[in-house]
């Protein structure tokens, strides 16, 4: 991977995660975020490892800031070949209940960070090519209780990042734009956020790794995609919200008791005004599933079908050209 990546939000979480897998990979990185002092200790991280990163200190809310850091990515590297936008803030609270300006800060910064980034990664990538890829959440699709601020947010960033994407194909612009679209992922997320519960706020379970959704994120870089769904868990929320809503909104209904954890205390601040990422890619309180079948299978259909074609074929040869039942002679294990 012999490119520059510009990757927003790299503090903590999958920003993190992918910055480190680029830079193992083989490629430039430029990381953006709000703490100096947390990209720092990450840079000369990836530099003991042999990588090569460089980072700004920019709030995706702040059009100015972040055109700035994407001015500095260009001085320290050239010009930029991806930009990965990872950047994200999250409101646990009823929506009725929600802080007005709490919702707004996060719409400024989940939403207008995309329109913000947009504005300056697509104008640099447009004349060598490039890709844009935007880490949302299956939340875009989805109804969520508690969590209804972040959903909303990652809604209005569907449509937006859709309907750019419909733009550039119509003028033949040589950039590729991703959504990807994580499930609960075990992100420092719910550390971070402001939390109007009572109680410790928890990632939506069960959660993925921070990995697989950055082995996803960094696959669009490379094969553009229109979209992603990370984790099987999300992909059949959507499913459901699509073929039956009435059924998914009752089953969700029953979700908000899943996303408080009362043995522990609700953080007393939050990332929503000042940067609170730590260097972490992990929660350090919640577990993660490793890995994803489904992922797997969407970013590899070749590899899903070769394995279908050897399951197919294991199960032929075991029930025999006839199409008797084979003696079931295997043991639990």
């Amino acid at each position: 991977m012999a490119q520059t990546i510009v990757i927003v939000g790299a503090g903590s979480g999958i920003g993190l995660a992918a910055a480190k897998a680029a830079a193992r990979r083989g490629a430039r990185v430029f990381l953006i975020s709000r703490n100096g002092p947390a990209l720092q200790a990450i840079c000369d991280d990836i530099a003991s490892d042999g990588g090569v990163a460089a980072f700004a200190v920019a709030d995706v809310g702040d059009a100015q800031a972040l055109s700035a850091a994407a001015d500095a990515a260009v001085a320290a590297f050239g010009p930029f070949d991806s930009w990965v936008h990872a950047a994200g803030v999250a409101i646990y609270a009823p929506l009725l209940e929600t802080p007005a300006d709490e919702h707004e800060r996060l719409f400024r910064t989940n939403y207008w960070g995309v329109v913000n980034a947009s504005r300056v990664a697509v104008p640099a990538l447009r004349p060598r090519g490039g890709a844009f890829v935007v880490v949302g959440s299956v939340a875009s699709d989805i109804g969520t209780p508690v969590l209804g601020a972040y959903a909303a947010s990652k809604h209005a960033v569907k449509g937006f990042i859709d309907s750019l994407r419909i733009e550039l194909l119509a003028e033949r612009a040589p950039v590729s734009v991703t959504l990807v679209k994580p499930s609960g992922i075990g992100t420092p997320l719910a550390e971070h956020a402001a939390n109007h519960q009572g109680a410790a706020a928890k990632v939506p379970p069960p959660a993925y790794s921070p990995e697989v959704a950055a082995r996803a994120t960094l696959h669009a870089v490379q094969h553009p995609r229109r979209e992603i769904i990370v984790g099987g868990v999300g992909a059949f929320q959507r499913a459901g919200a699509i073929l039956a809503p009435g059924l998914a909104d009752r089953i969700s209904s029953l979700v908000p008791p899943l996303l408080r954890d009362r043995r522990r205390p609700a953080n007393v601040s939050n990332n929503l005004d000042h940067p609170r990422s730590d260097g972490r890619i992990r929660s350090p309180s919640e577990p993660s599933i490793p890995s994803s079948l489904y992922t797997g299978a969407v970013l590899h259909p070749g590899l899903a079908l070769v394995a279908a074609g050897l399951v197919a074929g294991l199960i032929w040869a075991l029930g025999g050209e006839t199409g008797r039942a084979p003696r079931q002679r295997w043991r639990r294990p």
